[in-house]
Order: C-alpha cells, then sequence, then structure tokens
C-alpha cells in the first residue's frame, strides 16, 4: 500500500501512514486493534450497546479521530457511553491504541478504514451523537469533490443518527464551514442549533480541544464550531 491513497468512489483520499510507528505501537496493531476493530462482514448487532464488554447507555461516533485526543478525552469523562472511533490514518490510531492500553478504556471501538464503509454498515438511528472534527478542507476548488461533507453522506448521517441526535462539526477554513452549512441547511432532516454568533465562535461546552486546533490557533486560524440536530 502506498502512503497516498485515492480510496473507490472518492470515499477516502489521502495519506495512510506517515513517521514509522514505534515498537510499541506497532504490537499493539497486532494485539490490540484486533479486539477492537468492528468486523464490517458480520451484520452490525441489532443494538450497538453490545459490542462494548459493559452495555452503553448510548453509542457515539468520531469520524476521523486524528490524533485521538478528543476520542480518549469523551469516552473518560463518559465512561457509561460506548465510542466508536474511525480513522484511517496509520499513526493516529497508533496514538488511539496507545493511550486506550494506557487507560484501560473499554468502552472504544476501531474502524482503521473509510468511514462510509462504516457508516453503511451502521444500524438505522442507531446512533446518538456524530464527530467531525477538523476534516481534511481540501482547499483548492478542483479537489473540493474530496471533501467528506457532501449530500451523498449527509444522507448516509442522517440514517444512521435517531431523532434529536447531535451532529457537531469542527473547522478552522471558512469556507469549509460555509461549504457545511449550506448542505446541511438544505437538508430537512436536521436543524442548525446556532441562535446568536458566539454559537459558531465558540466550541461546545464539553470540547475540550484537538492538537489540530491548537495549532490552528497558533498560525492565526479562528475555528467554527456547527452543531445541526436531527429531526
Amino acid at each position: 500500500m502506498t502512503d497516498d491513497v485515492e480510496h473507490r468512489h472518492g470515499a477516502f483520499f489521502g495519506r495512510r501512514k506517515g513517521h514509522p510507528l514505534r515498537v510499541r505501537q506497532a504490537e499493539l496493531f497486532e494485539t490490540l486493534l484486533p479486539r477492537l476493530a468492528l468486523d464490517l462482514n458480520a451484520p452490525a448487532p441489532g443494538d450497538l450497546a453490545t459490542l462494548f464488554p459493559l452495555a452503553a447507555d448510548a453509542v457515539r461516533l468520531e469520524i476521523g479521530f486524528g490524533g485521538a485526543e478528543h476520542l480518549i478525552a469523551q469516552a473518560q469523562s463518559h465512561p457509561r457511553e460506548g465510542f466508536i472511533g474511525c480513522e484511517p490514518f496509520i499513526n493516529g490510531t497508533a496514538k488511539a491504541l496507545a493511550a486506550i492500553d494506557a487507560l484501560k478504556l473499554v468502552n472504544i471501538r476501531l474502524h482503521h478504514a473509510d468511514a462510509v464503509d462504516l457508516i453503511d454498515w451502521l444500524p438505522i438511528g442507531s446512533i446518538a451523537r456524530i464527530d467531525l472534527l477538523y476534516p481534511d478542507p481540501w482547499p483548492k476548488r478542483r479537489h473540493w469533490k474530496r471533501r467528506f461533507v457532501s449530500d451523498a453522506n449527509i444522507a448516509k448521517l442522517a440514517r444512521v443518527l435517531r431523532s434529536g441526535a447531535e451532529l457537531r462539526f469542527a473547522t478552522d477554513w471558512p469556507d469549509y464551514a460555509a461549504w457545511t452549512l449550506a448542505r446541511f441547511l438544505r437538508f430537512d432532516d436536521f436543524a442548525w442549533t446556532a441562535e446568536r454568533a458566539d454559537d459558531w465562535r465558540r466550541p461546545w461546552p464539553d470540547f475540550g480541544g484537538t492538537r489540530y486546533e491548537a495549532k490552528a490557533r497558533r498560525e492565526g486560524r479562528a475555528p467554527c464550531y456547527l452543531i445541526f440536530r436531527r429531526r
């Protein structure tokens, strides 16, 4: 597999691997990931709570968790909820595995591949919240078709979110924020929850940030935070 990949149907574009893994990270790929990875070749359980050793009160999904800072923090803060993290980038998954192992977390399952395949596998109305934080903005116009936020993917997300559930989106690219808002607003399945400007200028209360956000702020880019509720 090459480091730069264009996935079938345009579902995934980008690098899958960066710097070489540390010895312990490579070991966890062989030992821990098989225990946490979802098997998409088998039918999804009717109740996703059964994916976890202790049945979860609700199941949440994070698409493209990057360095896993947010995923790990949320799993620690909400031990009665189950978390599915999706990340095709090898180094990001390695960081998640190392943290899960060190903290002995039992409420996380992983999908180390294309998010679209995972979403297609999930049952209707099975997800209580989706976090899509700092997805690749693909800033060049000729690459906009590669953005994860698209009409086709929004329809897929609407299918798996239960009524009243939220999708939370963050980006430091104003163009991608406008792109995302325009596409969600034309879907009757979603309502934008903002009532005032600070609702998109400030992160939601339980958001601890990510290393990518910290970098964006250092470089003078202001994040935008959007919340959409499934009707």
